[in-house]
């Protein structure tokens, strides 16, 4: 009887019909799409051993592209943070002229080639270029630096955090403020208590987003950089070099690398997001 009792309930919450079939071919995608490569990448780098792993890990050169392209993306993905919620605030929150325009505008990272965005940025910011020209007296060099890899990463991850922002942002009961400004709370206090604990799994979310994307960037980097080794090599690059050197195994092993470093601070991310979430729920209670 308990146990008929179990399996009706379990029947009852099962939204989706034939929970066993699509959960089965779900695993499948993930598997051909996902586990399948990344568990090749290991295979792989394991045939040259662990001294010889440990070795290509704790390389000077090596370890110099995983600090500009991480510092880098970290960067890039917390100012997109900032300006992406600002954004989304002013596109969802106000009526102005062309509104629509700039709402679309905010895509066209995504459907424009790297390459491109790249040979456009360093045309922008060379020192000869129409931004860089003014920027060049001040002592301020943007192309071929560690600045000039973070504008092309937020240029390319900027719109992540906008359109995770946005439909949470839309979501949320204007009444909900009105209700608090009628007992009294400021216009700051509503933002802190009750719009932005709404959206701060959405912000987290967006910037882990940013963050991937702008981590896994070569296309529009590889211009800007200027790809000096030690000063403006991103990792992605040496992996690309690597293997024109047919280095397969040493690439292989690069790739690892960055694979284990961004799996434990997505999942660091994600940890924080959870325990965050599940503790304003817990203060609401």
């Amino acid at each position: 009887m308990n146990l008929t009792i179990k399996t009706l309930k379990i029947k009852q919450q099962s939204v989706i019909p034939g929970f066993g079939i699509t959960m089965g071919i779900s695993l499948l995608y993930i598997t051909l799409l996902v586990l399948i490569p990344i568990s090749m990448v290991f295979i792989k780098s394991s045939s040259l051993g662990l001294k010889n792993f440990l070795d290509i890990a704790l390389s000077t050169r090596v370890t110099a592209s995983l600090k500009i392209s991480f510092g880098t993306s970290l960067l890039a993905a917390a100012i997109n943070t900032v300006f992406g919620l600002l954004l989304a605030w002013v596109l969802q929150r106000y009526s102005f002229p062309f509104k629509k325009i700039i709402d679309g505008l905010i895509d066209l990272p995504f459907a424009l080639p790297t390459a491109v965005a790249g040979i456009s940025l360093t045309t922008l910011y060379a020192p000869n270029g129409w931004i860089g020209r003014f920027l060049e007296p001040l002592g301020i060099k943007v192309s071929y630096t560690p600045l000039g890899i973070t504008v092309a990463l937020i240029f390319i991850s900027f719109p992540f955090v906008v359109r995770t922002v946005q439909p949470v942002l839309q979501s949320i009961d204007r009444e909900v403020e009105e209700a608090a400004a009628c007992l009294g709370a400021s216009r700051f206090q509503t933002f802190c208590k009750i719009i932005i604990p709404e959206l701060f799994p959405s912000i987290i979310t967006g910037f882990a987003l940013s963050f991937a994307r702008a981590l896994g960037e070569y296309g529009s980097v590889v211009f800007i950089s200027g790809n000096m080794p030690m000063r403006t090599e991103i990792t992605p690059l040496l992996i690309r070099t690597k293997l024109e050197q047919y280095d397969y195994a040493g690439g292989t092993a690069v790739a690892a690398i960055m694979l284990i470093i961004s799996f434990v601070m997505l999942l660091a991310i994600n940890l924080f997001q959870w325990w965050a979430v599940n503790r304003h729920k817990f203060i609401l209670q």
